[in-house]
């Protein structure tokens, strides 16, 4: 019987998601909970666990198109699909978990799912490589029509660029073996086959010369989907700035005992493995210059018509990522020392730079500190994260003139830009909450006076 896997709720009430790619194709067999595709959702990429055991009957979506939540996704030809769905809808304590809570039935079966065999018009069961690489493809002769061999092993995207470039995928099949084929193989292969005549080379395009005219058939724009992150983070932003009327200030500190201080650290033995840096010694600060500065960590709730204090500090971290702007969140910041901040921050990049960041980690945030000092930028006006009163943008370290005990000197200097909500935080407590800050990261001794 035919079973429909419906696109599932990811949380966070988020509505659609885009398919990234498919793992798996017409005619393969799946075993209960194997990864069936990469779906990214406006927060991240996350991975579709089967909800059945069976054969894939049908994909309702291709890579990259965009699918609404409950949305047909993919059919299953399922034997005893009623035994299935009935499975899926017992108590989890009675059945195995998949990926996702609150979709798949109890396995019935292990190891590796095996591949159906498929009816391939055109290949050979044995494939000689060599014949068909001397001749272009649309030379070699007819071959059986009947034969039956396995389908190459590949991802809908992979399969997408062969087709552009003409590659059978039979033939690399026939030389890697039985594995994923991935699409530098794919580009190898047409490489080597373009060098051969095989197929047609593929061109190199001429550096363009300073005092030559533009050519007539370049493109000139190039138009990029607005989806996944980058939809999402607009559209928080759009409502931010248009819900919370915001205020930034600025403040110029002189972090040079910061600085000092992560120097020892360096060449303590206990610390120096966790290379502790300047960004973890501003989220310490925030955290506890919050404790004296509620309306900072508090949101604005219209619909109860009440401002939310929070007793906790849930610290948003921004992060560039290829996919856009996230802001993965440190639970109960305020709970943890200066390394384990440290350690936390690690994590958190790390899981983003790799694409890994669930909807779970970037759910809430109570306040958020956004780093463009990597990016060589001494300051800006942080928009507010939705549901948030206050961010804090940190600027690069650099060494300048200031004025120190009465005498120029060359200092190590920072500047903070602090935005927050003027219908939470009036301008006093902003500014006491920046000076707070910057007294910590100018003496860190006088964290002891409040811890």
């Amino acid at each position: 019987m035919i079973a429909e896997f419906r696109l599932p709720d990811l949380g966070e009430g988020l509505t659609e998601a885009e398919v990234v790619q498919w793992l798996v194709a017409p005619g393969d067999a799946v075993a209960l909970n194997q990864t069936l595709a990469e779906v990214e959702t406006a927060k991240a990429v996350v991975e579709l666990p089967s909800p059945y055991e069976g054969t894939v009957s049908t994909l309702h979506a291709e890579a990259g198109e965009t699918v609404a939540v409950g949305a047909p996704l993919i059919a299953f030809d399922v034997e005893g699909a009623e035994e299935a769905s009935a499975a899926a809808a017992e108590p989890a304590a009675e059945r195995a978990q998949p990926n996702l809570v609150g979709y798949g039935a109890a396995p019935t079966s292990g190891g590796r799912p095996a591949r159906r065999q498929r009816r391939t018009r055109g290949a050979p069961a044995v494939v000689d490589t060599a014949v068909l690489e001397a001749a272009p493809h649309d030379a070699t002769p007819s071959l059986a029509v009947d034969a039956v061999v396995e389908r190459p092993r590949s991802t809908p995207p992979v399969r997408a660029h062969a087709k552009r470039l003409g590659v059978d995928l039979v033939l690399i099949a026939a030389e890697i073996g039985d594995r994923l084929i991935t699409r530098s193989d794919v580009d190898a292969y047409a490489e080597r086959i373009g060098a051969r005549g095989g197929n047609e080379p593929l061109a190199a395009t001429p550096a363009p010369s300073l005092f030559s005219a533009p050519s007539d058939d370049r493109e000139r724009e190039t138009r990029i989907p607005i989806r996944g992150v980058r939809k999402h983070t607009a559209a928080a932003m759009v409502q931010s700035a248009f819900t919370a009327p915001h205020v930034t200030v600025f403040h110029t500190v002189d972090v040079t005992a910061t600085m000092e201080l992560l120097a020892r650290l360096r060449e303590d033995r206990e610390f120096s493995e966790q290379r502790i840096g300047p960004l973890a010694v501003v989220a310490k600060a925030v955290c506890l210059a919050l404790g004296r500065a509620p309306g900072l960590n508090s949101r604005w709730d219209e619909a109860a018509g009440e401002i939310v204090q929070h007793h906790y500090v849930d610290l948003g971290i921004a992060a560039a990522t290829d996919r856009g702007l996230i802001v993965p969140v440190i639970r109960d910041a305020e709970q943890l020392t200066l390394g384990g901040l440290s350690d936390a921050i690690k994590g958190l990049a790390a899981t983003a730079r790799a694409g890994k960041t669930s909807p779970a980690e970037l759910a809430g945030g109570t306040f958020s500190i956004s780093n463009i000092g990597v990016f060589g930028v001494d300051a800006g006006t942080p928009i507010l994260p939705p549901g948030q009163s206050g961010i804090l943008a940190v600027g690069a370290v650099r060494s300048q003139p200031w004025e120190y005990r009465g005498e120029i000197a060359l200092r190590q200097l920072m500047t903070l830009s602090l935005s927050f909500d003027h219908r939470i935080v009036d301008g006093a407590e902003g500014a006491a909450f920046l000076k707070s800050v910057a007294d910590l990261l100018e003496d860190p001794a006088r964290a002891m006076l409040l811890t």
